[in-house]
C-alpha cells in the first residue's frame, strides 16, 4: 500500500513543450507514488496540451483563452470576454471534479483555474521553469502554498518561505541509453559525430536559418545530422533543402527524444527552461542560442547560468546566422572540450525533481 493518501489534482497551463512536458512529468509521478489518485488537465484550446496530454492518458478540458498580443494590440480587445468565460468553465470544472489541490505550471491557461480553485480555498502549487517567471505564476503567487522553483535567487520574485528548489522534472521516458544503438535506430553513421538542433515544439527560425544558409558545410563536414524544425517551419525547408543525404535527418517534431540526444555528441538548442533541465539531466555538451522574442530576456538568462558554470556555450541570436553552425563543427572537433562542457553538465542536473514536487504537492493537498 502506498504511503501517499490519494489526491485529486488539476494540472493547468501549457502552451508550449516547455510548460506541458514538466506537468506530464509531475503527473506520472503523482500517480506512480499513489496510484488511487486522480489526475485532470486544464489547458488553452488550439495549443499543445490539447493533441499531448491525451496520448499520455490524462482527460483534458479547453479553456477558449489566450495571452497578452504585444504585436498586435487590437486582438486584445477580446481578452476581457475570453477571460471571464474562461473564469466561468474553470467554476465548473472545479465544481464537478472538486480537486483538493491545484497545479500551476504556467502560461497564461494556468490562470483562470488556479484563480478559481484559490479563492475557493483549494490549496495551490506553482511551478516555475524559468529563472526570470512568467506573468501567470507572479500574479499567482501571493495566494500560493509553495512555489517549486528550477533556478536559485528567486527570492527577486517570490516568497522566500513559499520556495523550494527542485529542479525541473523531465520526461518520464527521458534516459541515458547507448549511443551506438540510438544511431542505429535513427539509420546514421556510428563513425561519423553527431549534432542534435532542437528549437522546441513550435521552432526557432533563427536556429533554422542559420543551419539552412549553411547546410552546404554541413554536408562537406561528414557528420550526422538531426535536424528538429518546428511543425510552422518544416514544409518550406523540405521544399528548398534538397538532395539531403541520409545522415541529415529532417523532421518537424522528435517524439523519441530520448534516442535523439543519446545518438547526439552536441545540442543546439534554444534555452527554453525544458531544454536547459533535459541537456543537464543528460549531461550533454550544447550551443545554446537564446531566443531575444521571450519577457524580460529570460532565456538569456536561463543560458548564463550554464554559461557561467562553464556548462555550456552560447551563441547570440542576432549572431547565428554568421557564427552558430562554424561554431558547432569546430566544437564537435574539440573532444575536450565536449568532455568538460559534459562534465560541467553534469554537476548543475537536478535528476529528483518531479519526486521532490510530488512531495510538495501530497503535502499542500493533505496540509
Amino acid at each position: 500500500m502506498s504511503q501517499y493518501k490519494p489526491i485529486k489534482m488539476i494540472i493547468s497551463g501549457g502552451g508550449t513543450g516547455g510548460h506541458l512536458f514538466p506537468a506530464i512529468a509531475i503527473a506520472q509521478k503523482v500517480m506512480e507514488l499513489s496510484p488511487e489518485s486522480e489526475v485532470m488537465f486544464v489547458g488553452a484550446l488550439g495549443k499543445i496540451e490539447m493533441e499531448k496530454v491525451p496520448q499520455y492518458g490524462y482527460p483534458i478540458e479547453g479553456l477558449n483563452i489566450a495571452g497578452i498580443q504585444r504585436s498586435n494590440m487590437l486582438k486584445n480587445l477580446s481578452l476581457p470576454g475570453k477571460i471571464l468565460g474562461s473564469i466561468r468553465k474553470s467554476k465548473r470544472i472545479v465544481k464537478q471534479f472538486k480537486p483538493n489541490i491545484a497545479v500551476g505550471v504556467g502560461g497564461y491557461a494556468s490562470g483562470p483555474l488556479l484563480w478559481v480553485a484559490e479563492r475557493k480555498g483549494i490549496p495551490t502549487l506553482l511551478q516555475e521553469q524559468n529563472s526570470y517567471p512568467g506573468i501567470t505564476n507572479k500574479l499567482l503567487a501571493g495566494k500560493a502554498h509553495k512555489i517549486c522553483v528550477a533556478f536559485p535567487g528567486m527570492e527577486k520574485f517570490f516568497k522566500a518561505k513559499k520556495l523550494v528548489l527542485t529542479g525541473n522534472p523531465v520526461r518520464e521516458n527521458l534516459k541515458p541509453q547507448s549511443q551506438a544503438e540510438a544511431l542505429e535506430k535513427l539509420g546514421l553513421d556510428p563513425n561519423k559525430k553527431t549534432i542534435l538542433s532542437i528549437g522546441g515544439s513550435l521552432g526557432a527560425r533563427t536556429i533554422n536559418n542559420a543551419i539552412e544558409q549553411r547546410i552546404d558545410e554541413i554536408k562537406a563536414a561528414n557528420v550526422n545530422f538531426i535536424w528538429q524544425t518546428g511543425k510552422y517551419y518544416v514544409a518550406g525547408i523540405k521544399e528548398r533543402v534538397t538532395n539531403v543525404p541520409d545522415n541529415i535527418k529532417i523532421s518537424a517534431f522528435i517524439d523519441d527524444m530520448s534516442t535523439a540526444y543519446a545518438a547526439a555528441d552536441l545540442v543546439i538548442s534554444r534555452a527554453g527552461a525544458l531544454s536547459i533541465s533535459e541537456i543537464t539531466y543528460l549531461s550533454k555538451p550544447s550551443i545554446l542560442v537564446p531566443s531575444p522574442n521571450v519577457a524580460e530576456d529570460h532565456q538569456t538568462k536561463n543560458a548564463m547560468v550554464l554559461v557561467n558554470e562553464q556548462a555550456a556555450k552560447m551563441v547570440k541570436d542576432v549572431d547565428a546566422v554568421e557564427s552558430l553552425i562554424p561554431t558547432a563543427l569546430e566544437l564537435l572537433n574539440d573532444q575536450v572540450e565536449l568532455n568538460k562542457l559534459s562534465e560541467k553538465a553534469n554537476g548543475l542536473a537536478k535528476r529528483n525533481a518531479a519526486q521532490e514536487i510530488a512531495e510538495e504537492i501530497f503535502k499542500a493537498a493533505h496540509a
